[in-house]
């Protein structure tokens, strides 16, 4: 190959991967506010979901970060008000440790840390099988629990909760993923 050919060639590459760059750049801006907008959504109706009694505040206002025990990691607390009081409280949390990998979470607490809900926000758990902690039936099970109270492992584990049937694996890491959130809400109700 001729020198000329191959700076031409050079050129041409380089242009594309420039313009390549540009236009992901601009679609990349384009699309981030409507995914935000998207993800905040889902989270506000999880929130309303498993919040107990309803909330007449925007808890998205009022959210806070709380740390983990361990301070390794910061959750998201968001508080359910009515008439000015708080009532119960949402916290966004997650694992690593589902089948699929990472699993992100909201669960509602009464503010004696009796669990009201969770739903799972995003996962990646194994169609059919471990998406099933998505399930009623398996969801019901922590409603009215508190994790001080309650052996709060899988029953496989010598606790109180029915795995999902072959998905033992993604029932763990939900539990994993409570009981982060439970601890954190301790914490910091203890330094209220």
């Amino acid at each position: 190959m001729k020198r000329n050919s191959l700076g031409k060639l050079i050129a041409v590459m380089l242009i594309v991967a420039c313009s390549s760059a540009a236009i992901l750049a601009f679609v990349y801006n384009l699309t981030k506010q409507p995914i935000k907008k998207s993800q905040d959504a889902r989270e506000l109706a999880a929130i309303a979901e498993v919040v107990y009694g309803g909330f007449d505040n925007d808890p998205f206002k009022e959210k806070t970060y709380i740390a983990t025990p361990d301070n390794k990691e910061r959750l998201i607390l968001f508080p359910a008000r009515r008439n000015g009081i708080i009532n119960a409280v949402a916290i966004k949390t997650s694992t690593n440790k589902g089948f699929g990998g990472r699993m992100d979470l909201i669960v509602g607490f009464f503010l004696d840390g009796t669990i009201s809900g969770f739903r799972v926000i995003k996962a990646n758990e194994t169609p059919g099988l471990g998406t099933k902690v998505n399930e009623h039936k398996f969801q019901e099970q922590f409603e009215g629990m508190n994790p001080k109270k309650h052996v709060f492992k899988v029953k496989q584990d010598g606790g109180d909760i029915d795995a999902v049937t072959a998905a033992t694996i993604s029932s763990r890491a939900v539990i994993d993923a409570i009981q982060k959130a439970y601890d954190a809400y301790n914490k910091f109700s203890a330094g209220i």
